[in-house]
């Protein structure tokens, strides 16, 4: 059985206020033509299908259309909600599109999708579990009043949820899902839960031959190879500019071999870095063979700022996202590195440095569980 895993196509996403949708359709177009050429049997598409819950009219045509394509084919898919997507949204019509080989998660109730395909190798287990969080699974086990202990946090939710799936472990099983498992690397265009709040570990899923997972955008195995983030199909920050994007091809022979393989995208603007002087990145030596119509970040390097310097390079590089400068004047500047350095702790460090600060003494470990749980109430409020 040969499928292929995408994740967090993020579908109507903006960068710096410029509309990624044409490239968003590009990139499908690309996904169908490996599947034409990779003879792949389905697609496994593991979350934030949407950059919004309430996505754009042409967000839920370019879906729609790439469903389409899927089907004629006769490629079967297998899609999840991500913390980005409505689950009520991806599961509209569900039922209606398995007759078309289009599986989409449901809502989570306390179960999780099924779908047993069959090759010659025997029986290929495919579970489909929308995105998790303690909040769902509570108001699952409160509606059927039971006494099981309700789960805290993401773990023991996620834990509970595949515990409910009576996973038959001799049988070759695929778990598509949308989580964040501990060691994972995450990018400047994820979406973090303060604290860390949402991690879960690798071992939860130690029943499954392979996790096609979503949620970080950077393509990478955690744990073990067969769990595994095949990262987003475009850069969507500039955090990812060296980064090559791809489609993981998963080959699942007999219960124990699986094949695992990438075919890079390549997109129809990448998104790039620029350095030098303003005299340099404007010489036509330095871009004529370059794509100027890449998305770009410029840091120029002069001592003095170039007047209406955006704009002016903007003529030269009209996707221009961000201009920055490198040079005595910035390096010095000691509040700038202050504050990256803050935005790259969690909210409970910094609430820590904090308490540090005022009490001359670090916090306790029930101090720092008590501060987690209150963080954790605060994030799921939100919703």
């Amino acid at each position: 059985m040969k499928l292929l895993h995408i994740s967090d196509i993020h579908l109507g996403k903006r960068v710096n206020e410029f509309s990624l949708m044409e490239d968003q359709k590009f990139i499908l177009q690309k996904v169908i033509e490996i599947v034409k050429e990779e003879r792949a049997e389905g697609v496994m598409i593991a979350g934030d299908i949407y950059d919004k819950s309430v996505p754009s009219a042409e967000a839920v045509q370019v879906f729609d259309r790439f469903l389409t394509q899927l089907a004629l084919l006769g490629t079967k898919v297998f899609a999840v909600s991500g913390n980005h997507d409505s689950a009520e949204r991806i599961a509209f019509g569900a039922r209606l599109m398995s007759g078309q080989g289009v599986f989409l998660s449901p809502v989570y109730e306390g179960k999780t999708e099924r779908i047993v395909l069959q090759d010659e190798f025997g029986e290929l287990c495919i579970y489909l579990l929308p995105f998790i969080k303690p909040a769902i699974m509570r108001h699952v086990l409160e509606r059927e009043e039971t006494e099981i202990n309700l789960p805290e946090t993401y773990q023991d939710a996620l834990k509970l949820a595949i515990e409910r799936m009576k996973v038959d472990e001799t049988k070759r099983n695929v778990l598509v899902a949308h989580q964040f498992v501990t060691g994972a690397g995450r990018c400047e265009s994820e979406e973090v839960v303060v604290g860390g709040l949402d991690n879960v570990d690798g071992s939860v899923f130690d029943a499954f031959d392979y996790v096609a997972l979503g949620h970080i955008h950077s393509p990478q195995w955690v744990g073990r190879e067969t769990v595994r983030y095949c990262g987003t199909p475009l850069k969507y920050s500039f955090s990812e500019a060296e980064q090559e994007k791809s489609v993981t091809v998963v080959e699942l022979k007999e219960k124990g071999r699986i094949e695992l393989r990438t075919i890079p995208l390549f997109p129809l603007r990448d998104m790039r870095k620029i350095c030098g002087t303003y005299m340099e990145v404007t010489a036509r030596s330095f871009y004529q063979d370059t794509n100027r119509e890449d998305y770009v970040q410029i840091t120029l390097t002069d001592e003095e700022d170039i007047p209406d310097g955006l704009q002016r390079l903007r003529t030269i590089y009209p996707n221009l996202m961000r201009l920055t400068y490198d040079n005595s004047r910035t390096r010095e500047n000691r509040a700038v590195e202050a504050v990256q350095d803050m935005e790259q702790k969690s909210g409970l460090e910094l609430f820590g440095e904090f308490y540090e600060m005022q009490n001359n003494i670090s916090m306790s470990a029930e101090q720092r569980e008590f501060v987690r749980r209150l963080m954790e109430e605060r994030e799921e409020s939100k919703d």
